[in-house]
């Protein structure tokens, strides 16, 4: 019993934590990604996922960053969405997910960083 508590403390801080980056979102709306990531000083995320456009499935208006290992999902995880201010090509998204298995490495942090950030929504 005491282990599921730990847990869903964990889950609760998590979603606190990044529920401030929402709420100061002025902040973060017209810079780059890469600013946003800096200021995550006790979390980053650990995979990113692309979310179409409905309209238009060749480009990527929103990313969806989750803070838990992908191998392990997690009830009522705590997800950052990410609307861009220029959406990004479908096709160089795609490929970098699937190079890197869906895993927020070197590479997506250097491709999503200088990205300019529309807006923040964190939810469960």
């Amino acid at each position: 019993m005491s282990l599921k508590k730990a847990q869903d403390v964990n889950v609760l801080d998590t979603l606190n934590y990044l529920k401030t980056f929402e709420a100061h979102k002025k902040e973060y709306v017209g810079k780059q990604f890469s600013y946003l990531l800096g200021k995550m000083t006790k979390i980053q995320p650990q995979t990113v996922w692309i979310i179409p456009n409905s309209l238009d499935s060749t480009i990527v208006q929103k990313s969806l960053f989750r803070f838990y290992d992908m191998n392990y999902p997690i009830m009522n995880e705590t997800k950052m969405m990410i609307t861009w201010e220029i959406a990004l090509p479908y096709k160089t998204a795609s490929f970098n997910n699937r190079r890197n298995k869906f895993y927020f490495s070197e590479s997506e942090k250097r491709f999503y960083g200088n990205r300019i950030v529309k807006n923040i929504l964190v939810y469960r």
